[in-house]
């Protein structure tokens, strides 16, 4: 395994934390053991002469591949389910009574492969049934991860990531595709919208949201990070709209939403 000299190592730690919010400055065998290989399989014989090429990168490919083995996309479906039961029996109840246009916002922002935005369209389906019909349920989903976004849009899971799916939800929203894999139905697929964004960003999107979906983001990013993103997340959310983020993590101190249960966020309504 390749070593990072220490001055190398905060040259590059501080250039990911200032570009895309992750905080590695207590990982170093973590970047050392993720990047070792692809360095040496890309040609280069040490840290030092690769980190040149990462940081005269102007395409961004590099950068897209140093994110992907630096990031841990873990995910499958059902994952932290007291989320997806709060939405059932709390945010979508609210939502279908409030509003009027008939036209909910979701945003799945750090979606890695899919998993969480398709579960989201699933327990709306479920929710709604034929209702759905009169409503506009699609999610906007983002990650800073081409890689993530390119498998995500394709929607092809192993049987492992499926084990916690109701075995009627299975039937109803995949279809087998080879040996050991399933697709999520076109129905499900088509009401994701996945886009690139960097949560260091501004939020600009031409809407505001009634649900943003953050979990196990936070948790790469220092206290002040956390704060800011939750600042700018508080401004794209709609007045009784909701944060959710992941259980492993915690909210900065002063997270401008009302805490309702673990992990759970509220903006007040409007009086």
């Amino acid at each position: 395994m390749l070593e990072i000299s220490q001055r190398d190592f905060e040259k590059l730690t501080g250039f990911i934390k200032t570009n895309y919010g992750l905080d590695l400055s207590q990982k170093k065998v973590l970047v050392e053991s993720r990047l070792s290989n692809y360095i040496m399989d890309s040609g280069f014989n040490s840290f030092e002469e690769y980190l040149p090429t990462l940081y005269n990168d102007y395409m961004g490919s590099e950068i897209e591949n140093l994110i992907n083995r630096l990031t841990t996309n873990y995910t499958y479906f059902m994952r932290e389910a007291n989320h997806f039961e709060h939405l059932m029996h709390v945010f979508l109840p609210y939502a279908e009574n409030h509003i009027k246009d008939h036209d909910i916002c979701i945003w799945s922002a750090g979606c890695s492969f899919g998993n969480e935005p398709y579960n989201l369209e699933m327990c709306m389906d479920e929710y709604f049934g034929m209702k759905k019909y009169v409503w506009d349920l699609k999610i906007l989903a983002t990650d800073i991860s081409y890689n993530a976004l390119r498998a995500a849009k394709n929607g092809i899971y192993t049987e492992k990531s499926m084990a916690k799916i109701p075995a009627r939800w299975r039937e109803k929203y995949f279809k087998p595709y080879g040996k050991g894999l399933y697709q999520v139905k076109d129905e499900i697929r088509n009401k994701v919208e996945f886009r690139y964004h960097n949560l260091m960003d501004d939020i600009k999107f031409k809407r505001t949201f009634d649900l943003i979906v953050c979990r196990n983001v936070m948790i790469y990013f220092d206290e002040h990070t956390k704060s800011e993103l939750c600042k700018r997340f508080y401004k794209a959310t709609n007045n009784g709209g909701y944060l959710y983020i992941g259980h492993a993590e915690s909210a900065p101190e002063d997270i401008p939403y009302q805490k309702q249960e673990p992990a759970i966020y509220r903006k007040e309504e409007a009086v």
